[in-house]
């Protein structure tokens, strides 16, 4: 199978102390991402095997962004690479970064190709890996498709109508949603919903577009299973038979396809007017001005973009590749599966990505909130939803303003704090 990706956050004490141990390498390699021992240990074994003398260092953002501060301001440092998510760059002076545009080497989406640039005419950082939330299904419901519907570029009217389709043969409501205390909710609001329907989330949030969207997802709530109140992990519904038709995280589907894979398809989140929205969880490898040796830092850049790395980082980390690759037949199940969802979904021609909230701080909780009471109040609660959408817009604002955290995509940029219009 070939993966199509279109994929398209005391300083002396510890810089000195990296900055020996960083010497007996050719590149230091400072990341925000496979922290977990497991993952580094693979990083470092698998993934850099071959890559001459890199020293793969991952951290926390707190002192990753506080290492790397420390250089810039010195204009010297150690750090040969970045690796870090989409939020962390965009968070940086562009100037701090290199352009890494002639190098020759870039993912196979020209959306996300478009986001490395962060809002320059360069790419500041070259996309690495990228995890996402797809769809799932039971193949019992295929049958039950919408005439003319092709499960891997629906709308959400295709979707709703499939929903009523199986209810309609089966009696039962069979769409599950993660609506439970640990779901995932607000990230289909964000990344999904809004984005398909409004084309932003913060700045178009009491919009009328926004209105219309909140309806969609009162009619595909009618054709959702009611307990989905208590779904957290679709696996376990997909397991059992309350639901045929789910949206969840990738690894939240895991369990179901590894257990049985003959029986569940997964696929891309559906399309709405303003294109098919998806949350993408992009990293990203970056270069910053005060690197050691540039050219060692580019060819590392370089090796990251590999065929055989990025394989290499998906068994490590469980992301995917951003580039096109031929999947090994030796993958879980699970990794096939939701691999070539993920390809399909940023690949498509109508990809609207709805990027993971960024530069809020401890605020990002509060902001989650605003969307899961929108929720709540509108589509189990039944409120009128231009009148909670004009009350949530003031809490909007004010965590907005509190944190003065700019646009992120598909918002429109802006100069300071996202305005909620």
């Amino acid at each position: 199978m070939t993966l199509h990706s279109k994929i398209t956050g005391a300083v002396s004490g510890i810089a000195v102390s990296c900055i020996a141990f960083a010497a007996q390498a050719d590149v230091l390699f400072w990341s925000t991402q496979a922290k977990p021992v497991e993952e580094s240990q693979a990083m470092r074994e698998q993934v850099l095997s071959g890559a001459g003398e890199v020293d793969y260092q991952p951290n926390d953002p707190g002192p990753w962004i506080t290492r790397l501060n420390a250089e810039l301001q010195a204009d010297s440092g150690t750090i040969g690479v970045l690796g870090a998510l989409h939020g962390d760059f965009s968070a940086m002076d562009p100037d701090d970064l290199v352009d890494l545009s002639d190098l020759g080497v870039m993912s196979a989406s020209s959306t996300f190709n478009d986001l490395s640039k962060l809002g320059t005419d360069s790419m500041q950082y070259i996309p690495w890996m990228q995890a996402s939330y797809i769809m799932a299904a039971n193949k019992e419901a295929l049958q039950y498709l919408p005439e003319g519907a092709d499960v891997d570029a629906l709308t959400y009217d295709q979707l709703i109508a499939w929903g009523q389709n199986v209810m309609t043969a089966t009696g039962e409501a069979k769409f599950g949603f993660p609506a439970g205390p640990k779901g995932l909710k607000h990230r289909f609001f964000q990344g999904y919903l809004y984005p398909s329907y409004t084309n932003g989330v913060v700045r178009s949030f009491a919009s009328d577009e926004a209105v219309t969207a909140w309806e969609k997802m009162r009619e595909l709530w009618a054709v959702t299973n009611p307990a989905s109140t208590n779904f957290s992990f679709l696996q376990e519904q997909l397991l059992s038979g309350d639901a045929w038709i789910v949206f969840d995280h990738t690894s939240r589907l895991a369990q179901a396809f590894n257990e049985r894979p003959d029986d569940f398809i997964a696929f891309p989140a559906p399309a709405g007017p303003t294109g098919r929205g998806f949350m993408p969880v992009l990293a990203g490898v970056a270069i910053p001005r005060t690197a050691p040796d540039m050219e060692a830092s580019k060819a590392l850049v370089a090796h990251m973009l590999k065929p055989e790395t990025q394989i290499a980082t998906l068994r490590a980390t469980n992301f995917f590749p951003v580039v096109d690759v031929d999947l090994p037949g030796d993958l879980p199940p699970a990794v096939t599966a939701a691999g070539d969802a993920v390809a399909k979904m940023s690949g498509s021609a109508d990809a609207n990505p709805g990027l993971l909230p960024a530069g809020l701080g401890d605020k990002g909780g509060d902001f989650n909130r605003v969307f899961v009471d929108s929720f709540e109040r509108i589509v189990l609660g039944g409120q009128d939803i231009r009148a909670v959408l004009d009350d949530q817009k003031g809490k909007l604002a004010a965590i907005m303003e509190e944190t003065g955290a700019p646009c992120w995509a598909p918002d429109a940029p802006s100069e300071g704090a996202c305005p909620v219009e």
